[in-house]
């Protein structure tokens, strides 16, 4: 199969020719129809996540068609149209027995654990307890744009921040996890205000339902004039980014009693943030993580989407070959470009 490959962190990735997967006991193969470009794909090239073993094929938001199903594999079969969650649960441990695959202890990551998606063909493994069956009426790249980014800002907005009606929602940073949230929060009924550097995804974010917008280069206190907005302070906020500063400004653009969720990652010299704890003890404020979404939980994503209320083909913006896909993945910490890349020609 043909697969973005490295052998070295930080090198140039590049296309190489490599053996076609077989399946574990408990896998399947699945054939890449749509693969997305993530910026912890990059992270991951960089050498940031533990769990990548040299050398190295990227790529963890999938869909495609099952090509071949390991001995015990009891619910799939060859030409099953599916995707599968970033994070999936070995579905034998105590948190997959209660609902949270997405904090198993022996996960498996396509593209982090074992080599993942930007490739032809990706073996995933635990398919019974993971994989997810398309909607005939999803199209591949629709659904590789849900990967993490789209799933993750569903379980953050909807599980962990319990967004209601008429709430303020603040959304740091608005790449593909941000607007992912935005659309989510408005999709819910939360009044979105949406915070980046880049006035043309504040406007892509206004396109997909927020109600007002901040460019942090043109305000002298991002959490100030949150707060002035939204008359005290916003109920939930959401930093999408994943940077010490957008962390701060979330927890401190909050009301009293309001909710914080980490969804973007920080990572290498950035794990361990400072975090303005005096406000969130005398404010008692919450502060949840987010990470990935259970298989179990697409049902109601997917409801909605076919309802009209979420419209994730509205977040694709390139569709690149693999080819093109190298040059995408080191260029990932630009963060040039509004909504999601997708690859879909192998």
């Amino acid at each position: 199969m043909k697969a973005v490959y490295f052998e070295r962190f930080c090198e140039p990735p590049r296309i190489a020719t490599l053996p076609d997967p077989e399946p574990g006991a408990d896998g399947v193969v699945v054939k890449i129809e749509a693969t997305g470009l993530c910026r912890s794909d990059w992270h991951g090239w960089m050498g940031h996540d533990s769990d990548i073993v040299l050398p190295h094929v990227p790529g963890h938001e999938l869909a495609g068609t099952v090509v071949a199903t390991g001995r015990n594999v009891l619910r799939w079969k060859k030409g099953d149209r599916v995707t599968v969650p970033f994070v999936s649960g070995c579905g034998r441990c105590a948190e997959c027995a209660s609902g949270n695959q997405q904090v198993c202890e022996t996960q498996f990551q396509p593209g982090f654990t074992a080599w993942g998606s930007f490739a032809e063909y990706c073996a995933i493994d635990y398919a019974d307890a993971n994989l997810v069956r398309l909607p005939e009426s999803m199209d591949f790249a629709t659904a590789a744009g849900l990967g993490c980014r789209f799933v993750t800002s569903f379980r953050a907005v909807v599980d962990q921040a319990r967004v209601q009606p008429g709430e303020w929602v603040a959304v740091h940073g608005c790449g593909g996890v941000g607007l992912s949230a935005i659309m989510i929060a408005n999709a819910m009924g939360a009044n979105v205000a949406a915070v980046d550097l880049s006035d043309d995804k504040l406007e892509f974010a206004k396109k997909l339902g927020a109600a007002v917008t901040v460019n942090a280069r043109n305000v002298s206190d991002v959490p100030a004039t949150i707060r002035e907005i939204t008359s005290g302070g916003a109920h939930v906020s959401v930093d999408a980014l994943g940077h010490p500063t957008t962390l701060s400004n979330s927890i401190l653009c909050l009301r009293r009693r309001g909710r914080h969720v980490q969804v973007g990652l920080l990572l290498a010299d950035q794990s361990r943030p400072p975090v303005p704890m005096d406000r969130v003890i005398g404010w008692e404020l919450e502060i949840k993580g987010s990470h990935g979404m259970q298989a179990h939980r697409y049902g109601a994503m997917f409801s909605m989407i076919e309802t009209g209320k979420l419209k994730p083909e509205l977040m694709i913006g390139r569709r690149l070959s693999l080819h093109e896909a190298p040059e995408a993945l080191m260029a990932m910490d630009r963060f040039d470009g509004v909504g999601i890349g997708v690859i879909t020609r192998f």
